[in-house]
C-alpha cells in the first residue's frame, strides 16, 4: 500500500540509480501540477487559467498537500488553453529544474549550520487526461486516445455522431471491482 510517495517502487528506484542524489536526504523530489480551470464557473466565458504548481514530496503525507508548502510556479491566463504552447510557458521552469538536477544550488542548512549543494528532481506530474496530453505531447483525442494502449485501443465511432466510444478498458481493474 502506497501511503505517500516515498512508499512507491519509482522513489527507490531513483535511490538506487542515483545513490548521490538518494544519499542527500535533504535533495527535493517534486511534483508538477496543472490544469485548466475556467475561474468564473461559466462554460461561454472566453478565459482559461493554468495554475502550475509545484508540491514538495520530500515533506510528511499530511504536509505535502498543504496550500503554504505548495509553489504557485506560474500562471497561464488567456482566452484559450495554451494546446501546444505550453512549452513556451514552462521552458523557464524547466530550465529551472534542469539547473536543480545537474549541478544544484548552494544553499544553507540553518539548523545544522552548515552549506550544501541543494539538488532537486521532478519527481512526478499530477492533471487530468486532457493537461496530460498538453504536457506530453500525446494526443489523447481520436482513436488511439489511451497511452499504454495506443495502435490496440478498443473504440467504437457511434453511427449517428462523430463521437469516439472507448471499451474494454475495465482490463486495468483488478478482478471482482465494482465497475468490472
Amino acid at each position: 500500500m502506497i501511503r505517500h510517495p516515498a512508499d512507491s517502487s519509482q522513489w527507490k528506484k531513483i535511490d538506487c540509480l542515483y545513490l548521490n542524489f538518494g544519499k542527500e536526504a535533504r535533495n527535493l523530489r517534486l511534483g508538477l501540477a496543472t490544469d485548466g480551470m475556467n475561474p468564473y464557473g461559466s462554460l461561454s466565458t472566453q478565459h482559461s487559467s493554468w495554475p502550475v504548481l509545484i508540491v514538495i514530496h520530500n515533506l510528511s503525507p499530511w504536509l505535502c498537500i498543504k496550500r503554504k508548502y505548495m509553489m504557485l510556479s506560474m500562471m497561464i491566463l488567456g482566452p484559450r488553453q495554451p494546446v501546444n504552447d505550453i512549452n513556451v510557458y514552462l521552458s523557464p521552469l524547466i530550465e529551472d529544474l534542469s539547473k536543480l538536477w545537474d549541478k544544484g544550488v548552494l544553499v544553507i542548512d540553518g539548523f545544522q549550520n552548515e552549506t550544501f549543494h541543494l539538488r532537486a528532481m521532478l519527481f512526478c506530474t499530477i492533471n487530468g487526461f486532457p493537461a496530460y496530453g498538453n504536457l506530453s505531447g500525446y494526443s489523447v483525442k481520436g482513436h488511439c486516445a489511451c497511452p499504454i494502449c495506443e495502435e490496440d485501443t478498443s473504440y467504437i465511432q457511434l453511427k449517428h455522431g462523430r463521437k469516439i466510444v472507448y471499451t474494454r478498458h475495465q482490463c486495468f481493474l483488478k478482478p471482482h471491482h465494482p465497475y468490472w
